[in-house]
């Protein structure tokens, strides 16, 4: 029994685990904090209620805290059709069907009743109901439903769920990247565990949580970034365990020709860091030269002030030299671990001996392929993802010019979703218009022997080399004009 309380353990929801509020079709992540207020779908309310219980389980809100929701309660509303129509031929849009108005359904609420129970009021206030079809009074539920519950399920994070989420809300964060895509992107790039994966992506940290949750805190992943620091806020959403951040590196594409020509160290630590650092110390400096002033006005302040001044000043400077001493340290530590990230990164990556490359960014991807494939070992699979094709058939060209590629796809996924319910099965209407295009491809030794070179001729005993050289047709006529 304590075996099955321990392996039971995991599945349920702790204090500062993140989960996925989902209702309908709409997703939002989130974190478990005591008294942290979650706003979702124009609703408040507070996640502590959830701590000890099973992921997936749906919650009623109550007064801004969550309430385990009885498996009775659902579907007590479908059992109200009692009669339905033949057709909807009668029935008039005219908005005179409810009888409930807004303020009665206002009265409803502040009384305590819960959304099935308005859900019934409104069904037997409504003087068309009966007269619609069976399929016509499910979609009238379905409906009321979506706006009159409250209540919300709490999902585990996974990649799919994310990618879902983001797609759903913000697809312009992630490059309007659909999940079936990552799910191809991933499977082509031959991600598993105990592998080394170079990943350049600016998706908000999804295709980078995607690749950690495949490899399963076994291996090692390099994030390639630009600018001054990477974007991690979709890995953080995962809830990931420490053990698969110490998997994780990260090295500025900056950087990367000094890595490939060998002079990573002798450029010395990063020049990002030293410029952020400068700009942190001028920053600095002008709020204290605005407080001291010019030279004179301190001597005209120094002359006529010198009664009314008193001289308990030295503990103030010295609480500001302390100050100064305090950020000075974290500089320094912050530089020093930053140094210390870069070089582990480097240590990873000096090797060119990665085993996948990923890409997935708003950037021309050209570049960006043309100078991250050397860091791949032979025989070892690369993937491009574009919102739009032209990048990728450039991308394309400029593979097949230089060579050292084989494989090469340019591909696009078609996606569409389908009802199925009885005598409703049918695709869905609305649907994605594209999923966006892949260029894949397997990396190959650089070629040591020209490919539009002839393979040498071995010569025979008894044979001089300029009868090898021959071409094999003359050589048979020769012998058929000797016999």
């Amino acid at each position: 029994m304590a075996d099955n309380g321990d392996d039971d353990s995991q599945y349920r929801m702790k204090e500062g685990d993140y989960v996925v509020l989902k209702r309908g079709d709409i997703f939002k992540a989130a974190q478990i904090v005591a008294k942290k207020k979650v706003i979702f779908e124009k609703q408040w309310f507070f996640l502590e209620n959830a701590v000890g219980h099973l992921y997936n389980s749906t919650f009623e809100i109550h007064g801004g805290h969550l309430q385990l929701k009885k498996t009775s309660d659902t579907g007590s509303s479908a059992d109200s059709k009692e009669v339905a129509g033949v057709d909807n031929r009668n029935i008039v849009d005219d908005g005179k069907s409810q009888k409930l108005t807004r303020d009665d359904i206002e009265m409803l609420k502040e009384k305590g009743l819960k959304g099935q129970e308005i859900i019934q009021q409104l069904i037997d206030n409504s003087s068309t109901f009966k007269d619609k079809t069976e399929y016509a009074q499910d979609k009238y539920i379905k409906k009321k439903k979506k706006k009159y519950e409250n209540s919300v399920t709490l999902l585990k994070p996974s990649c799919r769920i994310l990618a879902m989420m983001y797609h759903g809300r913000e697809p312009g964060k992630i490059c309007h990247l659909r999940y079936d895509t990552l799910a191809q992107m991933l499977t082509l790039a031959n991600i598993h565990a105990g592998s080394k994966v170079v990943v350049f992506e600016t998706c908000a940290g999804l295709v980078l949580g995607a690749v950690m949750e495949r490899m399963g805190g076994f291996g090692s992943v390099v994030q390639m970034y630009p600018g001054g620091g990477p974007v991690r806020a979709g890995v953080d959403s995962f809830g990931f365990p420490a053990h698969f951040h110490n998997t994780l590196h990260e090295f500025p594409l900056c950087r990367v020709n000094a890595l490939l020509n060998g002079t990573l160290e002798a450029a010395g630590k990063d020049p990002s860091a030293d410029e952020q650092a400068a700009n942190v110390e001028e920053e600095q400096r002008e709020p204290e030269a605005e407080q001291q002033g010019s030279p004179e006005e301190l001597r005209m302040e120094t002359s006529a002030d010198v009664t009314e001044r008193p001289e308990p000043e030295e503990p103030e400077e010295r609480e500001k030299e302390k100050r100064k001493e305090a950020k000075e340290q974290e500089k320094k530590q912050r530089l020093d671990e930053k140094r210390k990230k870069l070089a582990a990164a480097a240590a990873v990556l000096e090797g060119r001996n990665a085993d996948g490359l990923v890409i997935a960014s708003r950037f021309h991807p050209c570049p960006v392929l043309m100078g991250l494939l050397p860091l791949l070992a032979p025989s070892r699979p690369f993937v491009v993802y574009s919102q739009y094709k032209e990048p990728l058939v450039e991308c394309y060209t400029k593979l097949k010019e230089q060579g050292g590629t084989v494989n090469l796809q340019l591909t696009n996924t078609w996606l569409r979703h389908y009802q199925v319910l009885p005598n409703r099965t049918h695709p869905v209407l609305l649907m994605s218009g594209g999923g966006g295009y892949l260029l894949s491809g397997t990396t190959v030794a650089s070629g040591q022997s020209n490919p539009g070179q002839s393979k040498p001729v071995q010569t025979k005993p008894g044979k001089s080399k300029a009868a090898e050289e021959e071409p094999a047709a003359k050589r048979v006529k020769s012998t058929d004009t000797d016999a």
